[in-house]
């Protein structure tokens, strides 16, 4: 089967909108185990259902719960502490979740371009684009939105809008890969067609969204058709 030329996938694809935590990479078990550590420090009751609740959410309003909870700290204080945490166990080989970097480097390869989209902190994007960018030999990404640089975090849509904006793109022909609820919520809110790949929990009842088991070996020719598919 012949590949799509770049001109046929950019006819029909603006741009591809990827969350970063649990999408592309598989930090999602280092955000739980530096939050768990938070709560346990604390004599905080924590368990499967406090860590799923803040997939995917805004590193802020996730420490306002913790505050509700009753860490005595302030709000920059949990984000500073749980973004180093998680940077420490980063290391140096990013754990790359399952067909990401293919689909990537395909999208790359079709001239489609990619926003990273995401709740982690600019420190984190840096890092995390740096060591794609080595892998892939070229820069992942046409534009990137962190979460310290968004007024509201998803689920609203305000991060995924301001990625269209930089990008100079509709909703109506970009889609948003994400694997949380909140990170959906976010993106189908900007009118984006959104493909939502389960890892950390399970969004695939979520009305609206395209489910995809995986990413692997899924091609580019598939992320464009899902915008018909979620039209359906």
């Amino acid at each position: 089967m012949t590949s799509p030329t770049p001109d046929a996938v950019s006819r029909a694809l603006d741009a591809v909108l990827f969350d970063m935590d649990g999408t592309l990479i598989d930090t999602e078990p280092q955000w739980m185990a530096a939050e768990a550590r938070l709560a346990a420090e604390h004599g905080i009751p924590w368990g499967s259902a406090e860590a799923e609740a803040l997939v995917g959410v805004d590193l802020w309003d996730g420490a306002r719960v913790f505050i509700a909870k009753g860490v005595p700290l302030d709000e920059d204080a949990i984000v500073a502490r749980l973004v180093g945490e998680v940077l420490s166990a980063l290391g140096d080989e990013l754990p790359v979740r399952p067909g990401a970097l293919e689909l990537l480097r395909a999208l790359l390869d079709a001239e489609v371009p990619v926003a990273l989209v995401t709740m982690s902190t600019r420190e984190i994007v840096d890092r995390v684009e740096a060591a794609l960018a080595e892998r892939l030999g070229r820069a992942p990404f046409t534009v990137t939105v962190a979460g310290d640089e968004c007024t509201e975090g998803k689920p609203h849509p305000e991060p995924y809008l301001q990625a269209l904006r930089m990008l100079g793109v509709s909703a109506e022909r970009s889609v948003a890969i994400e694997d949380s609820l909140h990170g959906a919520r976010s993106a189908l809110a900007a009118g984006l067609t959104t493909i939502g790949v389960p890892h950390a929990v399970d969004i695939s009842q979520l009305p609206g969204i395209v489910h995809w088991p995986s990413l692997a070996s899924r091609s580019v020719a598939e992320v464009a058709a899902s915008i018909g598919e979620a039209r359906a």
